[in-house]
């Protein structure tokens, strides 16, 4: 499986931005697919995840309710819109997916893809 990241870019505080991650090769299966984050200096960080089979869904604490995670089967794409952001959302942020869904989603050592990461800068 290869993903590619896109939509990273300069916004304001308070504004959005959406990330898309286009799958391909071999892409039947459950899978399940997430976004991480890495600031300078630190780890990655879980932001959301969801199966690619449908019923799951999951955010990180600090993302909930202004960050949603979408798919479209059809473009074989995964996508992240994020509202309201802050200067703590900047970050490089990465699509990653592992074949199929796990309890363990938050850890990023679970990912066994993972795409280029695109950067996302929020000006305060």
């Amino acid at each position: 499986v290869q993903l590619q990241a896109s939509g990273g870019g300069l916004v304001q505080a308070g504004g959005s931005l959406r990330l898309s991650c286009a799958a391909s090769g071999d892409t039947d299966g459950d899978y399940a697919l997430a976004w991480f984050r890495q600031a300078p200096g630190k780890e990655h960080e879980f932001v959301a995840a969801l199966r690619w089979g449908g019923g799951r869904y999951a955010y990180a604490d600090s993302v909930k309710g202004r960050f949603t995670i979408s798919r479209d089967n059809a473009k074989n794409t995964v996508s992240l819109r994020m509202n309201s952001l802050n200067h703590e959302d900047t970050a490089l942020y990465y699509c990653c997916a592992r074949i199929r869904w796990t309890t363990n989603y938050r850890s990023a050592s679970e990912y066994a893809y993972w795409g280029q990461g695109t950067q996302v800068t929020v000006s305060s």
